[in-house]
């Protein structure tokens, strides 16, 4: 087995897997922190032992008659393992470009490993049965090398896939119980990390839901039966609709904020909107409500004042989106259309947001406050999130701007002091904010370093209860910490902020 053609194309293959597992398993994807990637974790746990008994035995052995059918054996099981993945990622979750891409050139790659590695293997086979000492020098260390990592890497997948069974999130029925039975809600951004919870929540609870996506066949595989349509032109006029919550927009969070993105994200925000309100005036059964999201952007950045709905805002890019993003959604009014503008701070869970862009670097014990960790941070979890939407719908004496945000706001050192906590891991890399500035602009000034201490004065003056008041008590909800006890508890009941907080 002393091909340098054969140990660079391993070679190839242990730098393109490396990168897949890194950038995109860790980093992009983020699968240990996912619960809907539980058996693709297993599979890539199972098919890590299989590459490090591999690079064991190629790197440092020569395999001679059953062995070397042994071997050849785990080839053929890992295609099988590596098929089956292929078809466990598209239908649990959308890859990105770059892992479809990296997976095409990994199996490539590998189809030209086993053209010069089977027929060694099935020459060593016709031996008889041995197992002798090799060594192919740098080439075997690297070997070596990577099967101690992928042995790493597989048993941490091994163990994700244990905790993503603590992470299964409540029963999302629960969530809507406050609706009238048999409503048609028609839901835009149905895809988001926001969108797919509401329209899992509604159709658990038997409603009909229409739900507005950029394509026919979502590959966020939204629960369903429920309508999927590609533009709202496609609903007729004579469709009776009960509420409406429009959720579309450019994600914010992803990019620096460059002259196109900025136009993208207003963009964005003001045409879907404005086709909502098109959309109501053409329709002959108004709908009761338009709930329309908005941010605690409005408010532009803040010291430590508290904000509530009444309070005023100060000018930054944020706010601007959030002011000409509620003005268009007020325009329903003019048609008898009840409109709760949902100003939404930084939403919590393990399936998108904030959150789990922080999970990966605090959990190898990198995680640790922005600039100097003063900045606020008003916080919601999102299954709140989608009650407090529920309970915006059915109290029609609600209207007007509604702080989605949970009472008890952090500032950011007490944020990452306790998702350390609840991580059993340090918080105290701290990220300078000069280079936050220099890295991401203002992206970084508003999301990162600035912040606001926003009140959910409106939602609980209306008797809106959170489940999830304290943030200790949210993330053990979150990560799997005290999942028996919230299973054990009715959505909205009082005493489970009680029960969850330390």
């Amino acid at each position: 087995m002393n091909s340098d053609l054969l140990w660079t194309l391993i070679g190839v293959q242990i730098l393109l897997g490396g990168f897949d597992t890194l950038f995109h398993h860790e980093f992009t994807e983020r699968l240990a922190w996912r619960a809907s990637q539980r058996h693709e974790l297993q599979l890539h746990a199972l098919r890590n032992c299989i590459y490090a008994v591999l690079f064991v035995t190629l790197g440092w052995l020569e395999v001679r008659g059953i062995w070397a059918m042994l071997v050849l054996a785990l080839l053929a099981v890992e295609i099988v393992i590596t098929l089956m993945d292929f078809v466990e990622e598209d239908m649990s979750r959308k890859l990105p470009a770059s892992e479809r891409i990296t997976h095409t050139l990994l199996a490539i790659n590998y189809g030209a490993v086993l053209v010069i590695a089977i027929p060694v293997l099935l020459d060593w086979s016709r031996l008889p049965t041995a197992i002798i000492a090799a060594s192919y020098g740098w080439w075997s260390m690297m070997a070596m090398a990577a099967a101690v990592g992928v042995a790493i890497f597989g048993l941490r997948d091994a163990l994700a896939s244990q905790r993503c069974l603590r992470l299964e999130t409540r029963p999302a029925g629960r969530l809507m119980a406050t609706l009238p039975p048999r409503q048609t809600v028609l839901v835009t951004g149905a895809t988001g990390f926001i969108g797919r919870r509401v329209v899992e929540a509604l159709v658990a609870d038997g409603h009909t839901v229409i739900a507005l996506v950029r394509s026919p066949n979502p590959d966020t595989l939204l629960k369903r039966p429920l309508t999927l349509i590609t533009a709202l032109e496609q609903i007729a006029a004579d469709t009776r609709i009960d509420a409406i919550i429009n959720l579309a927009g450019e994600p914010i969070a992803n990019a620096l904020w460059t002259k196109a993105k900025r136009t993208r994200i207003t963009a964005s925000r003001l045409e879907a909107t404005n086709a909502i309100t098109a959309l109501i005036a053409r329709l002959a059964h108004k709908p009761r409500v338009l709930v329309s999201g908005s941010a605690i952007g409005w408010y532009g950045l803040w010291q430590d004042e508290a904000l509530d709905e009444s309070s005023s805002g100060r000018e930054c890019f944020s706010r601007d989106i959030c002011v000409s993003w509620e003005a268009a959604a007020r325009k329903a009014e003019v048609l008898g259309v009840r409109v709760v503008c949902l100003r939404i701070g930084l939403v919590l869970g393990t399936e998108g947001g904030m959150l789990t862009r922080m999970l990966t670097p605090f959990e190898f014990g990198l995680g640790g406050p922005f600039g100097a960790g003063r900045q606020w941070m008003s916080w919601i979890e999102r299954d709140d999130l989608v009650r407090l939407i529920a309970h915006v719908i059915t109290d029609a004496d609600i209207s007007g701007a509604v702080n989605g945000t949970a009472p008890e706001p952090v500032t950011n050192t007490e944020f990452v002091q306790a998702l350390g906590r609840a991580l059993h891991r340090p918080a105290s890399v701290t990220v300078p904010s000069g280079i936050l500035s220099l890295a991401a602009g203002d992206l970084a000034r508003e999301l990162l370093l600035g912040g606001q201490k926003v009140l959910p004065a409106a939602a609980l003056a209306s008797g809106f209860t959170f489940d999830h008041a304290t943030l200790p008590g949210a993330l053990d909800a979150i990560l799997g910490n005290a999942t028996a006890v919230l299973n054990r508890i009715p959505a909205g009941a009082p005493a489970s902020t009680h029960l969850l907080s330390p």
